[in-house]
């Protein structure tokens, strides 16, 4: 008994207030963009954007975000500063939300939702050192954990809240955006609370251009460039989640029910992503990130041969547990395998490459269900993550996090 309550203990001890007051940040954010992610192709398409436009404006601002986390994230490091990225970041996010409201001609629209993105871009690396800096090396899962918890209870609140406004108002798009400013805003407020202690500003000079941060590549550690050749291999075949809503569609599972899965899924993930945390810091990180590797295996085997409504909500619980096992362990684990210096430059070269190959991953998905057919993407992304998960297997426990590495970190 007395055991269980000092673990009890020492696991909330690992929360601090900085984890607490970021986690409540993520979380409004997530409320304010998710109210918009259900509505925001019905709103695009409102106003005179076309399926191709409306495909390019999301990958411009999904590749805006994804080389910025690079960026930004080692100017955070050179100049030795965390919180006013994180601050600059969240505003801009807040901001693009009654921008894309106020007017409707395609050139604002796209800069509006390029500045939501690029707001992302800009905060993620120096937010996820701070969460880095909060933690020790016993508690890192347990601190990316909790705040994956509350970001993504941000998650199913947000389109909850839109159901309930669209039902009451059908049609008011232009008003939930700037209903969806709100939560935004606050969010940015409480940041206002966070403290930053001084640090030294790095002594590397490399990688100012947009594209330098890819330079950090060779002068990190091996167990980090084995880390992120393995990540950036299981992004690559880690398609978007539209592919598995477009299976549910051809299937004939109704638009209520596709969101209530979505809402589902992220409750699911926002209930084990803490408990997650704690079991990779007691149990290591590679083996909590197998199993949400095996976890999406599984899922992907499902979608191929499923047709029953029921099996959907099991797998997509299994999908929110791949989750909670492997987003935020695997920025943990890259916390301690790099230098604590280059924390934000390591976490953010990892998300840009990740964007990259992200975009990738979604067109091998699309031209194996267009010229082959949807089993063949399910199975062909089962495989290759199978692959992945042999390779993180045969890691050395020098290069899995759980022990000390060469530099030190």
């Amino acid at each position: 008994m007395l055991k269980r309550i000092s673990q009890r203990s020492i696991f909330s001890k690992a929360i601090s207030r900085p984890v607490w007051i970021l986690s409540l940040v993520s979380l409004l954010t997530d409320v304010s963009s998710e109210m918009l992610y259900p509505v925001m192709p019905i709103y695009l398409k409102s106003i005179g954007f076309s399926i191709v436009l409306i495909g390019v404006l999301e990958g411009v601002a999904e590749a805006t975000a994804g080389l910025s986390k690079g960026y930004f994230g080692k100017q955070s490091d050179l100049k030795g500063k965390r919180l006013p990225f994180v601050q600059l970041g969240y505003f801009l996010s807040a901001l693009s939300k009654p921008m894309m409201a106020v007017f409707t001609f395609p050139v604002w629209v796209f800069s509006a939702r390029t500045l939501d993105r690029l707001g992302k871009g800009v905060r993620t690396g120096a937010r996820d050192a701070l969460l880095s800096d909060a933690a020790t090396p016993q508690t890192k899962a347990t601190v990316f954990g909790f705040h994956r918890a509350l970001d993504t209870l941000g998650a199913a609140i947000g389109p909850l809240l839109a159901l309930v406004f669209l039902a009451a108002y059908p049609g008011a798009y232009r008003t939930l955006f700037f209903i969806a400013f709100a939560p935004g805003l606050l969010g940015v407020l409480t940041t206002f609370l966070l403290k930053e202690s001084r640090r030294a500003p790095t002594a590397k000079t490399s990688g100012t251009s947009f594209l330098g941060f890819v330079r950090y590549i060779p002068q990190s550690s091996p167990a980090y460039r084995k880390l992120l050749l393995g990540l950036l291999v299981f992004a690559l075949f880690n398609s978007s989640d539209v592919f598995l809503l477009l299976m549910f569609k051809q299937q004939g599972v109704s638009d209520t029910n596709l969101i209530s899965i979505y809402i589902f899924y992220n409750l699911v993930y926002a209930l084990l992503a803490y408990p997650a945390g704690i079991l990779a810091d007691r149990l290591g990180l590679k083996k909590i990130f197998l199993t949400g590797l095996c976890f999406f295996v599984m899922v992907y085997i499902g979608m191929a041969y499923n047709k029953q409504l029921g099996v959907y909500y099991l797998l997509f619980f299994l999908y929110g547990a791949y989750a909670a096992c492997t987003e935020g362990v695997s920025k943990a684990w890259i916390s301690k395998v790099c230098d604590p210096r280059d924390t934000a430059t390591a976490i953010g070269t990892y998300e840009g490459l990740r964007s990259i190959a992200a975009l990738s991953a979604s067109a091998i998905a699309g031209l194996l269900w267009y010229y082959i057919n949807p089993m063949a993407t399910f199975l062909t992304t089962a495989t290759a993550v199978a692959a992945v998960i042999l390779y993180f297997a045969k890691m050395r426990k020098t290069e899995d996090g759980s022990q000390k590495t060469e530099d030190g970190s």
